[in-house]
């Protein structure tokens, strides 16, 4: 039979898998719970090729229960229906009934919502496993029965553990010392990745060739970044390199720049992001940020991909290493909160034009004073509300090119007084 070799090597027991040594390691969650006796419903939540499926099967294992496997994929309601109503009509004495979901996160609210009176009887211990985000895939009420275990990408020694076992149980790979590194590091943490590039070193290279880095290059393909532009990956690299910028770190920012067009995200979506951390963690402490983020967007467009990532790479490392304010930010968020609340008030009056002769008898545009025509250019009117009197709400840094606007703000306010002392 042609099976593959993820199944060949496989574990038999928990204790030989590789880097999940928080559940399974001596004091781990699942160690626990298999010496307690008493299998609980747990949720595996990690990436692709980390061992989540093998888990949930030694899992069951240690407990001898009943094992049904489910793919929400594959499955809909009337298929989780007929399986638990079999579970309990044809019970199995002393076995219990162990369901694993692999991808449950796929299931709707509807569909997650079958388990829970099962489950609250003990009918069924339930094993989901999911790549996504838990606190936004599954329902609040199914999340409440489960136990979310995380289940990490398996580190480069693990990797190296699983390479060993390969050649232990099936074959030799001559490998150079360089290559055996490469292989590892182009697995990128997925062990199942890993056994089917050693399937394609078998199967496109004879035994007695020694296969160096160049060669190996050839005869696999690199895992493809784990990211998805829709899902919790996106957001989160995205929030990454955000903070790296606000944060003055040009080398994290670059990373995560870098990290999110390796995953294939828009640089469309990225140049738009660029420019509003210029706008929201910059501002007036560095005009010129603006600009630089607009200009690499310009040159973006251009030039297109791959020529114009270095624009925005260039915009990226700039703003990092800008002078930091998020004074503008903090004023608009004031100025809409308090716009919102009083958007019964009308201008004063004297700031209101009267091309009417009525407009002129109720008083519209009674004193006003052209500000160019005063010796300052600055008559120091009201343009506030009359209810609502003067409010600050752009309090710029002491520091940047804000500190230019603190004192221009501190000059304007120091002849307004003087104008009404005057007046």
């Amino acid at each position: 039979m042609n099976i593959p070799l993820a199944e060949k090597l496989r574990p038999s027991s928990l204790e030989e898998i590789v880097g999940q040594d928080h559940l399974i390691g001596e004091g781990g969650f699942l160690s626990n719970i298999v010496k307690n006796g008493r299998p609980l419903s747990i949720l595996l939540w990690g990436p692709p090729g980390c061992g989540k499926t093998t888990l949930a099967r030694l899992y069951a294992k240690a407990f001898h229960g009943r094992f049904i496997t489910l793919s929400a994929i594959f499955s809909g309601s009337s298929d989780l229906k007929k399986i638990i109503s079999e579970i309990e009509d044809q019970p199995l004495l002393s076995q219990q009934a162990i369901i694993f979901v692999d991808e449950i996160h796929r299931f709707n609210k509807a569909q997650q919502d079958i388990f829970l009176p099962f489950m609250e009887k003990g009918t069924i211990v339930l094993i989901g496993a999911t790549t996504e985000n838990p606190s936004f895939a599954l329902n609040d009420a199914l999340l409440s029965r489960l136990r979310v275990l995380p289940v990490k990408s398996l580190e480069l020694d693990g990797l190296e553990k699983i390479i060993a076992r390969f050649e232990s149980k099936i074959q030799p790979l001559n490998l150079t010392p360089e290559a055996r590194v490469q292989l590892a590091a182009f697995a990128q943490g997925d062990a199942r990745h890993l056994l089917n590039m050693i399937e394609n070193i078998i199967h496109g290279s004879v035994r007695s060739e020694t296969i160096d880095d160049i060669r190996l290059q050839a005869l696999v393909q690199r895992r493809s970044a784990l990211y998805d532009k829709h899902s919790e990956g996106h957001f989160n690299l995205i929030s990454a390199l955000h903070k790296a910028v606000r944060g003055s770190d040009p080398d994290a920012a670059l990373y995560w720049f870098a990290r999110m067009l390796e995953g294939g995200e828009d640089p469309q979506f990225l140049a738009r992001r660029i420019v509003r951390m210029a706008t929201e963690d910059i501002g007036l402490a560095d005009p010129q940020a603006l600009s630089i983020a607009l200009d690499a967007w310009r040159a973006f467009d251009q030039l297109g991909h791959p020529e114009g990532e270095l624009a925005l790479a260039q915009a990226v490392v700039y703003l990092a290493l800008s002078p930091k304010s998020n004074a503008i930010y903090t004023a608009f968020a004031n100025a809409k909160e308090t716009a919102k609340k009083t958007s019964q008030l009308s201008p004063p009056k004297t700031i209101l034009n009267a091309p009417t002769k009525l407009m002129k008898e109720m008083g519209y545009s009674k004193g006003y004073q052209y500000d160019h025509d005063t010796p300052l250019a600055f008559s120091g009117q009201d343009y506030f509300p009359e209810e609502l009197g003067r409010l600050e709400f752009y309090h710029p840094k002491e520091y940047g090119f804000e500190r230019e606007m603190s004192k221009r703000i501190e000059y304007f306010q120091r002849l307004r007084e003087r104008l009404r002392t005057e007046g």
